[in-house]
């Protein structure tokens, strides 16, 4: 760290030199690395979009193609459905051709062996619907009525050129036997189908109506009717004309369009949403929506499909489920982005590690090279300008630079120093050489002494020796340092301050003394003074009786009263001296500390109030297990106050509460008796605790005033502190800590 030339090792202004500017410094660090880091995230980034991208455009496509498929696959169930409709509406045509005109009961035995509501549950029969011009009307009637089948009445009334009422509409409930006789030729949406399956000779499909049996139910759906004509002979005549001339009627099957649906749709197509119209003159009628509510997100993909049923335009718009329902691995495909995303962040983070930890090698590199420059300018102004000396040794012990405190402590020029033994400045400690407790023993330590100084031409001085190791430069004898500081005046006054304390000790302890005997002195004068005044006190006390006993019809109501007050301020006198003689005794007692049980002890007390006044009900609540180490009687003789005081007062108070408890405080647990009584203003409350000290009357509380200042001596003589809260007319509260304070274990 130094030389052996003392010169070489004195600062001067220009020793430190300009120091660079570090933030130049970063601004000129090459920015390249951070740059390619920046570009490596950059296109990272890139390739996980474009990837991720590509990857959901295929998997949407796939969906989308699987989701038309299943539209393609409903919608044929749908158009096979209105064919099997159809062909059991042939079956009935067929058997108009075999039989000029069935009657009710081959139609039935025909519907019953179809077996309609097993086979197609939407349907409600299969009927049929006579074609009759207004002059044929009776004849139809009559016929029926002949035939047994009862009187055919015509629905609704009114004269209209062609009828077609319901003939037949098997099985039989109670609906369909109720929709005989209704003209279908007179409403207007089953007209438009009945007219055109007569002019082409075809099945048609009627609009939405209200079906019949709806309204007989009382129930709300979708209505349609398929017809197809049925000529005489069963053919199709091939001239419009003859169609109409050679018409018989139509047989048809009415359904509901929402169980139509259900039962055309396979349990692999249940979760298929979509909704039909029918596109007619313009405008779309709803035939069928989806139950329940829409979904809250929108569909993923929307499909639609138009095609011809029997004479009618019908249009299908199919809805996908939402996009994460849809598209089952979209979830995978957002955790691989995500997964692509934080890859390319890491990778980003070690490429700028590795930019920053290259920058980073270089800044070392130059802060070291001027740290190392301004540590060895540090060190020379810690020598030049300390106020304790300090001296570089080497292995012999010999001064090999000094500051100029040490100069100035010993005495001695600063050249004067240099190459000399540290321990010749020293002086013998009990005829041993001063070398003997130098830095030559265990060099690897930090070592204290306090030693006697030599100086030149002066008083010796006492110093405090600091010996600590020092590593010199490489190839440099230099192995400690050592600090020298001058503590003659400090221990001159640390030897003026013994002798004042062993003084104060002897006063302290002569006053103590005194104080003690002047206590005794007190304890027994209040002792003897209080047993002095027992034998006046009797003798007017007697005096007083043996007046009122022998003398009272001498004496008017005035002097009576007169003597009974002198009579009762005696016993007062007297009670006063017995409680002052108990306060004495409380404090000449010798404290026995041992386990003391609280809850046993107030269990106890309260047990005692009870039985001495069991007229009165107390509600009172004692904490368990409360214990301390303390003088048994004494702690009795505390909580027979507190808990007598809170008993007394609050005879008044229905109902009267008294609690016995502990809280926490900010110096540890307090214990604590509560009453609901009569209070006492906080104004007062440093009264409570002094001897003979009342808030309140005697005539109405009676006392003496010296229970809560015994109460007070008891908690000071084991080491604890009292308080009291209370608020007049609404009780109080003692607090106070003993030691050892607390639940027992």
């Amino acid at each position: 760290m130094t030389t052996s030339d003392p010169a070489a090792h004195a600062p001067s202004p220009n020793d430190s030199g300009p120091l660079p500017d570090y933030a130049d410094v970063s601004g000129l660090m090459p920015r390249r690395g951070y740059l390619l880091a920046f570009i490596v995230f950059i296109v990272a980034l890139v390739l996980v979009f474009t990837a991720w991208r590509v990857a959901r455009d295929r998997e949407q496509r796939a969906a989308q193609a699987e989701f038309v498929g299943r539209t393609v696959q409903v919608t044929e169930l749908v158009q096979q459905h209105l064919v099997n409709y159809e062909l059991v509406a042939r079956g009935g045509v067929s058997l108009f051709a075999s039989v000029q005109r069935p009657t009710a009961a081959q139609w039935k035995a025909y519907v019953e062996g179809m077996n309609l509501q097993r086979r197609f549950p939407a349907t409600l029969g299969l009927g049929f619907t006579g074609y009759v011009p207004q002059r044929l009307l009776t004849q139809l009637q009559n016929e029926w009525r002949d035939a047994g089948y009862g009187l055919l009445t015509v629905r609704p009334f009114g004269q209209r050129e062609i009828y077609g009422p319901i003939l037949f509409l098997e099985p039989k409930t109670a609906a369909n036997v109720e929709a005989i006789g209704y003209d279908m030729f007179a409403e207007h949406t089953r007209h438009a189908a009945m007219e055109a399956a007569l002019e082409s000779g075809q099945a048609r499909l009627s609009g939405k109506i209200e079906l019949i049996q709806d309204k007989h139910d009382g129930t709300k759906s979708t209505g349609l009717i398929l017809v197809l004509p049925v000529y005489v002979g069963g053919g199709r005549p091939q001239s419009p004309s003859l169609r109409r001339a050679e018409m018989q009627g139509w047989v048809y099957v009415p359904f509901r369009m929402e169980q139509f649906v259900e039962t055309s749709l396979g349990e692999t197509h249940r979760d298929m949403r979509f909704r039909i119209f029918d596109e007619r003159g313009g405008r779309d009628t709803l035939l069928f929506a989806p139950p329940g509510p829409a979904p809250e997100q929108p569909a993923a993909f929307v499909h639609k499909v138009t095609f011809e049923v029997y004479g009618r335009t019908w249009r299908i718009e199919y809805e996908s489920p939402p996009i994460e329902q849809a598209v089952p691995r979209m979830e995978n495909l957002r955790n691989m982005f995500a997964l692509g995303i934080f890859s390319s962040l890491l990778l980003y983070g070690i490429a700028l590690v590795l930019a920053h930890t290259e920058s980073r090698a270089r800044q070392i590199a130059l802060r070291m090279t001027e740290d190392f420059r301004r540590s060895e300018a540090r060190f020379r102004s810690a020598m030049q300008y300390s106020a304790i000396g300090k001296a570089l040794l080497d292995s012999e012990g010999r001064i090999v630079d000094a500051n100029p405190a040490l100069s100035s402590i010993v005495g001695l020029a600063l050249p004067q120093l240099l190459d000399q033994r540290f321990d010749s400045l020293l002086e013998d400690e009990d005829g041993e050489p001063a070398a003997n407790s130098g830095v030559e023993g265990d060099g690897a330590g930090v070592h204290r002494a306090t030693r006697r100084l030599r100086r030149q031409h002066g008083v010796a001085r006492q110093v405090q020796l600091t010996y600590s190791p020092v590593p010199g430069k490489v190839g440099q004898d230099i192995t400690g340092l050592v600090q020298v500081e001058d503590v003659t005046e400090r221990l001159r006054a640390e030897a003026r301050v013994h002798a004042l304390n062993r003084t104060l000790e002897a006063r302290v302890a002569l006053r103590t003394r005194e104080l003690s005997q002047a206590n005794q002195e007190l304890e027994a004068f209040a002792y003897s003074v209080s047993h002095d005044l027992r034998a006046p006190l009797r003798a007017i006390d007697g005096f007083s009786r043996i007046l009122g006993e022998k003398y009272a019809d001498r004496f008017d109501e005035a002097g009576s009263g007169y003597l009974a007050r002198v009579r009762k301020a005696a016993a007062r006198m007297g009670d006063l001296i017995d409680a002052l003689l108990k306060m004495s005794r409380l404090t000449r007692s010798e404290l026995k500390h041992e386990s003391v049980d609280l809850s046993r002890f107030a269990n106890e007390l309260i047990e005692e109030l009870r039985m001495g006044d069991s007229q009165r009900a107390v509600e009172v609540l004692i904490e368990p297990g409360m214990e301390v180490i303390g003088d048994a009687p004494l702690l009795r003789n505390l909580l027979g106050n507190l808990l007598g005081n809170a008993w007394k007062f609050t005879r008044d108070r229905s109902p009267a509460v008294i609690e016995f408890g502990t809280v926490e405080a900010s110096g540890g647990r307090e214990f604590f008796v509560r009453d609901n009584g009569t209070g006492f203003p906080q104004a007062y409350v440093d009264k409570l605790f002094r001897p003979f000290q009342r808030l309140h009357n005697v005539e109405d509380f009676a006392g003496h005033g010296i229970g809560l200042a015994s109460v007070k001596r008891i908690v000071e003589r084991h080491g604890g502190s009292i308080r009291a809260e209370g608020r007049e007319g609404e009780g109080a509260t003692f607090y106070f800590t003993l030691p050892g304070g607390g639940h027992g274990g």
